[in-house]
């Protein structure tokens, strides 16, 4: 598709096409197999002037008999138009966003601009770079293409072609299924990098090959610096309580497992779910778990990673983040701490601006988005988030979470002695630690069932009492009394907007 878009803005004339792209090698590729009888110039910082000389060829060289080849963007442009060297020609710039800061610079593309528009030249710019910025003096001359990735059908072509070239025997289709959909989101080049790797350790494409293309598409996920793959041991089981929200979640999940029959029967995709609440009381636990449930990736959203330096750079990193995400779908996209991600909207100074443009980015997404993407946002208050967010259409539901009543303490606790000493939680009296741990969050439970083992352990006792785990509720301070006012005043506003309570 991008190929196509690209050629045919090339033999339209526009003046310039600016491809937002981490992967440089792949635009090149396209650029090259598109561009016809032109032929293809290249400026970059590192060398200056180059030219690519055969496409078929692929090839680049240094020229100086008709501009030096360490000339700077400024003295390439000036000489490029003056001696009209560029016409017929395709000028591909790279990295381009730091000189889009110089007046002059952008001045000088104003000038080449109004004269590819008059007719006197007849060249293409085709800018590459991974950071998205458009001066409003050139805006009406430049078209913007947004990365691609490759579909599943592209990626299983990918596959079957490395699996011919290297001589490889039959790939079951199950195996093949499951290699196209862990690939999703990556480029042609690290396809080839993951699959080079697996075929160099393993000898062939199996089971032991898909375990070390999950752990290479993780490391290459956390190296782009926006979304992390976050690994999902957890399930609900492991989770105390929220059996409302558990209930909700799993229904979700039947549709996103049989979405072609959901789909076919009328049934609309889930966005996903906000859950609101007091720390520690199982938000991150179900986002996890969700992942899991479902079988699908879990990727988690760093608004910390989203804000750049350069102006431009947050909203780029922000599309790029949902390109991603849909680019792996189906897949879970976490946001923790939601009220922290968007804090700053509607205040002064450039950057509330910028929070303020990617919440508009995000609420825009969620309100459109066809794809598998389920979101799960967690917030712990509620009250610092702004109210477009919490209208319908944006999330399927918002549920809110409270302290663990009674019941839920006791799963609570039979889970995470069960965890770590499943041969004495028989002989513990769990009543009577649900008795004494009123206030106390799940965390705080767990953090008590950790301190009483390891209480028992340096005490060099065989097995952990009630008494031990006791001693560490004694010593400790719930959650209630610590933000007793706060929680008051939290469950109070979760009530009045009518969420549905977790548990």
């Amino acid at each position: 598709m991008l190929k196509e878009k690209l050629k045919d803005y090339i033999d339209a004339n526009v003046p310039i096409i600016y491809i937002n792209t981490y992967d440089d090698n792949a635009a090149e590729e396209e650029i090259l197999e598109v561009t016809g009888r032109r032929k293809v110039w290249e400026w970059n910082q590192m060398y200056g002037h180059l030219k690519r000389k055969e496409v078929e060829k692929k090839e680049i060289s240094n020229v100086h008999e008709i501009l030096n080849a360490d000339c700077t963007l400024e003295q390439f442009l000036k000489t490029g138009v003056v001696e009209k060297e560029f016409n017929r020609k395709v000028i591909m710039i790279k990295d381009i966003a730091f000189y889009l800061e110089n007046p002059e610079i952008v001045a000088l593309f104003k000038n080449t601009c109004l004269q590819i528009e008059s007719g006197d030249l007849d060249t293409v710019f085709v800018f590459i770079s991974s950071i998205l910025k458009v001066p409003k003096e050139l805006e009406k001359y430049i078209t913007v293409l947004h990365e691609e990735y490759l579909t599943q059908e592209e990626i299983k072509k990918e596959i079957l072609d490395f699996v011919r070239e290297n001589s490889i025997g039959n790939v079951y289709d199950k195996t093949l299924e499951q290699m196209s959909l862990a690939f999703k989101g990556l480029s042609v080049l690290e396809i080839d990098t993951i699959l080079s790797l697996a075929f160099s350790q393993e000898g062939e494409l199996n089971e032991s090959a898909l375990k070390l293309v999950m752990e290479q598409k993780k490391q290459m996920i956390q190296k782009a610096g926006i979304l992390e793959m976050v690994s999902c041991e957890e399930e609900m089981k492991d989770i105390g309580g929220l059996e409302n929200l558990k209930r909700w979640i799993g229904n979700k999940a039947e549709v996103l497992k049989r979405m072609k029959e959901a789909e076919d029967f009328g049934v609309e995709l889930p966005k996903g779910v906000l859950i609101a609440g007091i720390p520690g009381c199982g938000k991150s636990l179900n986002a996890k778990a969700s992942a899991k449930l479902m079988g699908i990736p879990l990727l988690k959203l760093d608004m910390g990673r989203v804000m750049g330096k350069y102006v431009g750079e947050s909203e780029s990193n922000m599309r790029r983040a949902i390109a991603l995400a849909e680019a792996i779908a189906p897949c879970v996209l976490w946001v923790d701490e939601l009220e922290k991600a968007f804090s700053g909207i509607g205040g002064n100074g450039g950057g509330a601006e910028v929070t303020t443009r990617l919440f508009g980015q995000f609420l825009t997404w969620m309100q459109e988005k066809k794809s598998a993407v389920f979101v799960v946002a967690t917030a712990n208050d509620i009250m610092k988030l702004p109210p477009e967010l919490m209208r319908k259409g944006r999330f399927d539901e918002i549920f809110y979470v409270q302290l663990p009543k009674p019941e839920e303490r006791r799963k609570i606790f039979e889970i995470h002695i069960g965890k770590r000493r499943p041969q004495d939680l028989g002989k513990i009296d769990i009543s009577k630690l649900v008795e004494k741990t009123e206030g106390y969050s799940g965390a705080d439970i767990e953090g008590v069932v950790k301190e009483g083992i390891e209480r028992a352990f340096i005490k060099g006792k065989n097995e952990v009492s009630t008494q031990d785990i006791l001693t560490a509720i004694e010593s400790t301070h719930s959650l209630k009394e610590i933000m007793g006012d706060s929680i008051t005043k939290m469950e109070k506003e979760y009530k009045s907007r009518k969420f549905k309570n977790a548990s």
